[in-house]
């Protein structure tokens, strides 16, 4: 009991110094988020900061279908849980703040989008890759990524962790490659097989 209110409290503390840069400067809790150095071509645009990194850990998602040619593994969606990781009182914390997953995005008149949802207040952003590279030096890794926001909503009781974002990058991968195996005869069409992966993400707002 006594570990179950550590750690409620610490995610109350998170979400105070999330909404307040005063609160922020008293608790100490989050650090200053560095930008990841990485290739020109997922660079995040001039006039937007970094202001909240996760460490995500959970599933790439395929599902196994028929081509003209045979049968392929086609993605389908991440299911993953994000971790702010920090010391607090010189214990180590890995607190949940955001789940990433596949949803409909209701500023796109319903198109699928994989979005990112507050574990704090529940609120939620959706996001568009327009850029990618391969893993450096990870040849069994899924692309880095440069996400841009598509669709923002608050959380049920006006939660706005996420609202500021402008974009997303997903760095850092192991895993979540789509499996070589597995996705023939026919018989396995309709097939899901879940990859385990990680990854860093780095969650930008506009800098004015």
């Amino acid at each position: 009991m006594t570990n179950q209110i550590f750690r409620l409290t610490t995610a109350i503390l998170i979400a105070i110094a999330l909404q307040s840069h005063a609160a922020m400067a008293q608790t100490n809790l989050l650090a200053p988020v560095t930008p990841p150095t990485t290739p020109p071509e997922i660079q995040v645009p001039a006039g937007n900061v970094p202001f909240l990194k996760g460490h995500a850990e959970g599933t790439q998602n395929y599902i196994c279908q028929a081509t003209d040619s045979g049968f392929t593994w086609k993605f389908l969606a991440p299911q993953a849980t994000l971790f702010y990781q920090f010391q607090f009182f010189n214990t180590p914390i890995s607190q949940q703040i955001t789940t990433h997953f596949l949803s409909v995005n209701p500023m796109e008149n319903g198109t699928a989008r994989p979005t990112w949802q507050s574990s704090l207040d529940t609120s939620a952003v959706w996001g568009k890759a327009i850029a990618s590279v391969p893993a450096p030096g990870i040849a069994a890794a899924i692309p880095w990524l440069l996400v841009e926001i598509v669709g923002r909503q608050e959380g049920p009781t006006g939660g706005s962790m996420l609202n500021p974002t402008t974009y997303i990058q997903r760095v850092n991968t192991t895993g979540g490659v789509a499996p070589t195996t597995g996705c023939a005869p026919s018989s396995n069409v309709g097939t899901l097989n879940f990859m385990p992966y990680t990854a860093d993400y780095f969650i930008y707002k506009s800098q004015k």
